[in-house]
């Protein structure tokens, strides 16, 4: 699963930059960015933050979205309320099948750049989280959906997405052991040749197989994993920039820090 992210301004910004237009990118960052809780040192889905999305409808310019992907569909706040919270992620295996994602899957495809992601780890009744980042340190490509719903009390529009996940390495099956998940789980990382691939508008079936053939894991070797402090509960410090710094736990097994 993928419910606790980080993202910097500057990771959020790479595909901006990699086209090199330097007018767009000031645009983004005195007009997008206020609109925000970037810098997001550490944030929960459940917390329903706005970050930035570039989607296939404008592949080089990002849009503000909050993160927990309300289908068009919905015609009620309460019923989008209780939604909100289940549509953090989404199964790459079933994003074409599930009526929540279905339509998104086919129009409305969208890459969230971030630095890392946070997962638990359990061990004799307690939670240990784990900071995951490329060894590289570049920003992740995260695959996911997104939506534009209309409040039918008064017509006010949210851009909405969600995080799509795919089965996890080896990596993520040492971490990820939530005894509640059937299998160890990861956000859907794109190599940077799947970015565009991911974004092309679907037109016909060969498009949907294009797409179904990204899903994939994303390779070990290319990824690093540190235990870092609390996340939840008293000792949670906060959105603080030192919250994903290191920290080890003497009664867990070292063979989990490589």
């Amino acid at each position: 699963m993928c419910y606790d992210i980080k993202a910097s301004t500057e990771a959020q910004l790479k595909r901006a930059r990699q086209k090199g237009d330097l007018a767009a990118i000031e645009e983004i960052e005195e007009l997008l960015i206020p609109l925000t809780d970037l810098p997001l040192h550490h944030v929960s889905g459940f917390n329903h933050p706005e970050l930035l999305i570039y989607t296939d409808h404008t592949p080089e310019f990002p849009t503000v979205a909050t993160w927990g992907l309300i289908p068009h569909w919905v015609k009620q706040e309460d019923q989008m309320k209780k939604l909100w919270n289940n549509t953090l992620n989404a199964r790459g295996e079933t994003i074409f099948d599930k009526p929540a994602f279905s339509q998104s899957a086919k129009h409305n495809r969208c890459i969230i750049y971030i630095d890392g992601f946070y997962e638990h780890h359990h061990f004799n009744n307690k939670t240990y989280p784990f900071f995951i980042q490329r060894k590289d340190y570049e920003p992740m490509a995260l695959a996911g959906l997104w939506s534009e719903w209309v409040n039918p009390e008064h017509g006010g529009r949210m851009i909405t997405c969600t995080i799509v996940t795919t089965v996890g390495n080896s990596i993520m099956a040492k971490i990820h052991n939530n005894p509640k998940i059937k299998g160890p789980r990861m956000p859907l990382i794109l190599a940077e040749d799947q970015e565009d691939k991911w974004l092309v508008q679907w037109d016909n079936e060969m498009d949907k197989r294009q797409i179904k053939e990204l899903i994939q894991t994303y390779p070990s070797e290319e990824l690093c994993a540190y235990t870092v402090a609390k996340l939840r509960g008293k000792a949670y410090k906060g959105n603080v920039p030192e919250i994903s710094n290191a920290l080890e736990y003497s009664e867990l097994e070292l063979s989990l820090y490589q």
